[in-house]
């Protein structure tokens, strides 16, 4: 077996595949990885701010700020007022209508990985993932 300790750099190799296959894919929606995951967590948790999409991704503050004033820029995004410092991002409605091409990007890839490996959908190695995935997020929100 091979040592866990080469998991990050699996998971490294995993992220970097990820973001060249479907890089071209988001570019068609003047996005990026990176920014359709900021869209997607906008669209998951109502009355988000951008400190906590920064912290849920586990993305620098500074990173985030660029890619939601872009985002803000395209028209896929909003700012509102919230309390104190914090700005609440709200999706417009092209932002809405965006969110199932970037579902559909995202699932076709991983669908493809799939196939190609023999994984299933609902190998243990998913939950387990996606675990200790919540147990960081939970961490960085703290």
């Amino acid at each position: 077996m091979k040592d866990i300790g080469y998991l990050a750099q699996d998971i490294s190799i995993l992220h970097r595949q990820y973001y060249k296959d479907t890089g071209k894919l988001f570019k068609a929606h003047n996005l990026n990885p990176t920014a359709a995951c900021i869209l997607l967590t906008i669209n998951d948790n109502s009355h988000i701010n951008q400190n906590q999409v920064a912290k849920s991704l586990v993305i620098d503050k500074g990173l985030a700020t660029r890619e939601i004033k872009k985002m803000q820029e395209l028209g896929y995004l909003t700012k509102t007022p919230g309390n104190g410092k914090a700005i609440i991002l709200n999706l417009t409605e092209a932002g809405k209508k965006v969110i199932p091409i970037i579902q559909k990007i995202r699932r076709n890839w991983w669908e493809t990985r799939f196939s190609e490996t023999g994984i299933q959908p609902d190998s243990p190695l998913i939950s387990a993932i996606e675990t200790v995935v919540d147990s960081i997020i939970d961490e960085s929100l703290e």
